[in-house]
């Protein structure tokens, strides 16, 4: 075979391989928009959260009665951007209780909620000299106590 067949026969095997379907990851719980519409303030109580939508994925360690639901999916985008994931739903439910486990508040916050966080980009500089004799004695003494024992 010559070296022009194994590149088509490699670049066959590439094409055949390659899905056309976009691969999905879900996190936490699945239509989390329509088990919101399930629950009702002031009747539901953590029970029926719990038959409904399910054990929540996280509670607050500040306050016991504060339950976080989570649903997250994100897709591939295109095989031109190489496997980049774009986030498609990233829904959050926040139920509150009250000290008899009756539902007395209920939020969701979806993709549209999500902050775009801006950072700085400035550098901080640091006030301090760097001495050149003292960071010179502190290396080489580093370096002799992290160097490999030799023959004794």
């Amino acid at each position: 075979m010559s070296f022009i067949n194994y590149i088509n026969l490699i670049i066959f095997i590439f094409i055949v391989n390659c899905s056309g379907n976009k691969v999905s990851n879900y996190h936490g719980i699945k239509l989390l928009e329509a088990k919101y519409d399930k629950i009702e303030v002031n009747k539901s109580n953590k029970n029926d959260l719990i038959k409904i939508i399910g054990p929540p994925s996280s509670i607050s360690e500040f306050n016991k009665n504060k339950w976080f639901y989570i649903e997250r999916l994100k897709t591939n985008q295109s095989l031109i951007k190489l496997g980049n994931q774009k986030i498609k739903k990233n829904n959050i439910l926040i139920v509150e209780l009250d000290s008899k486990g009756i539902l007395k508040k209920k939020e969701l916050l979806n993709l549209d909620n999500m902050n775009n966080i801006k950072y700085s980009k400035f550098i901080t500089s640091k006030e301090f000299k760097d001495d050149k004799f003292l960071s010179g004695v502190f290396n080489s003494l580093r370096e002799k106590i992290n160097a490999p024992m030799r023959n004794r």
